[in-house]
């Protein structure tokens, strides 16, 4: 199965050893970026969530979830149990039918960190009002019955959707089209917050929130450019393309923000930011740096339109906006693949020179819909099951009182702040 004549590659090696920690890192940072966006009273929760999540989905992806997702395929569907706690991956070899030229370990270590963060997204979809034993069960089930199935489809060998020519280069389907549709459906099962409007969306800690946005975008360099799962020119052009694309939807939401309040805005601006690195995801490793500035423009106007119409036409209580700031960028971005992507930049990655293909736009809208479905679906009965069974909502007792005092008997700081008024 695996070709052990193939000399493991130390650039290539260090790159991906790298590239995965910067992944790590943006699972905490996601914590302060979305901590720093909500109410003083419920710190501690989301916290909480993230990292004990953390713990779970990397234990899950060991014993179970890397071979259910890229393990020797069965009907295009599913990966089998061959590889169940790692069983057979090499240490001193590479996976060759995913990355010829590091450790197999290596490569399961990458994609855990995507098998982490994807679920976690949720958190800012359900922040402040889901209890934390129903949380646990959902991320669980979410991994299990949602993320995992879509990994093998689009990106393992044999995956139905793969075969199909289905192009995500590194996560802009199977990451933010199913995580912003599963927000969406979400938030609808959970119902609103109380007192929902204005006087509960002031953020407690901005400073907190722009480090959080930083340290992402920072991370997502790993996210991008380790996803060619080599160094080298591809992963080169991919840092550049997810900068940019980034930089110009931070603009647009800045001043699309600026034009509609009459003030520049900060929030706007780290927003603008991830929604801009979110849609650059799919497309980065496959199109030159001024495709990744159009499509920066692209999802910086549908991402900061998706907040007005859905929540504040909508009255949908994403709390973060997950399904604007990461759905609709991923939808933008991988539609993006079929019109902008080019063998010019990645003679590996598509199968014919894709500029205005209608063909492989079709394609790519075949995924994202197979995606949004399942995404949004999926969650949407994953959420009414764990309801039936023990509840998702905490009571309004705890949800006045703010989850961290109720849920956890932790405050975030020290002060002897009344947290019910925060």
């Amino acid at each position: 199965m695996f070709d052990y004549e193939l000399a493991i590659d130390t650039g290539d090696t260090a790159w991906m050893l790298i590239a995965s920690s910067l992944v790590l890192l943006m699972i905490p940072s996601l914590g302060l970026f979305e901590a720093g966006l909500l109410r003083k009273k419920n710190t501690v929760s989301i916290f909480m969530q993230i990292f004990f999540g953390m713990a779970l989905l990397s234990v899950m992806w060991f014993t179970f979830g890397f071979s259910l997702s890229f393990g020797p395929d069965t009907a295009g569907l599913v990966g089998n149990l061959q590889w169940t706690f790692l069983r057979g991956i090499p240490w001193d070899a590479p996976l060759t039918q995913y990355a010829p030229t590091i450790p197999g370990v290596l490569f399961v270590k990458f994609e855990m960190m995507f098998a982490v963060i994807t679920p976690l997204l949720l958190t800012g979809a359900i922040a402040e009002r889901m209890k934390f034993s129903a949380f646990v069960l959902f991320i669980a089930a979410w991994s299990l019955l949602i993320y995992y199935p879509l990994v093998h489809w689009i990106w393992a060998v044999g995956g139905w959707l793969n075969e199909l020519g289905v192009k995500d280069f590194a996560g802009g389907i199977v990451i933010h089209t199913s995580a912003g549709m599963g927000a969406l459906a979400a938030a609808l099962v959970l119902g609103r917050r109380k007192d929902f409007g204005p006087s509960i969306m002031v953020p407690h800690s901005i400073p907190l929130a722009v480090l959080g946005s930083s340290l992402l975008w920072l991370g997502w360099f790993g996210f991008n450019a380790g996803s060619a799962l080599a160094s080298g020119g591809v992963a080169g052009n991919t840092v550049i393309n997810t900068h940019m694309a980034s930089a110009v939807s931070a603009l647009i939401w800045v001043g699309l923000s600026w034009k509609r309040t009459g003030k520049p805005s900060v929030i706007a601006a780290i927003n603008g930011a991830i929604a801009g690195l979110a849609g650059i995801t799919p497309a980065s490793g496959y199109v030159s740096v001024e495709s990744a500035f159009i499509i920066g423009i692209a999802v910086g106007i549908g991402s900061y339109l998706g907040v007005l119409l859905l929540k504040e036409r909508l009255k949908i209580d994403d709390a973060l906006d997950v399904s604007s700031v990461h759905g609709i960028p991923g939808i933008i971005g991988s539609l993006a693949v079929g019109i902008f992507a080019s063998l010019a930049i990645n003679p590996n990655g598509v199968n014919g020179l894709l500029y205005g293909n209608p063909q492989q736009l079709l394609i790519q809208a075949i995924g994202v819909g197979v995606a949004a479905a399942l995404g949004f679906g999926g969650t949407y009965i994953i959420m009414k099951v764990i309801n039936k069974l023990i509840g998702v909502r905490v009571s309004p007792k705890v949800e006045e009182s703010g989850l961290d005092i109720e849920e956890h008997a932790e405050r975030a700081y020290s002060d002897e702040d009344d947290l019910s008024k925060i």
